[in-house]
């Protein structure tokens, strides 16, 4: 479960500085993600950024779901 948290921040990390300006313009980060921080901006990913930005929120999905 340790390993998929990190997944999680690693991949949260990735969204805001590939997409931050772009696609997550609404939110900002936080120092520690959880999974729920996470999640929470996928959605952003997938109306706002491009295909590239849809598939790294899918992975940001699978990792909250293997963090379960």
């Amino acid at each position: 479960m340790i390993k998929q948290l990190k997944d999680i921040e690693v991949l949260y990390r990735i969204a805001f500085q590939k997409y931050g300006a772009a696609a997550l313009w609404s939110s900002r980060p936080v120092p520690n993600p959880t999974r729920e921080d996470a999640l929470a901006i996928t959605r952003s990913l997938r109306t706002e950024g491009d295909l590239e930005a849809r598939r790294l929120a899918e992975q940001i999905e699978k990792a909250c779901r293997a963090a379960i």
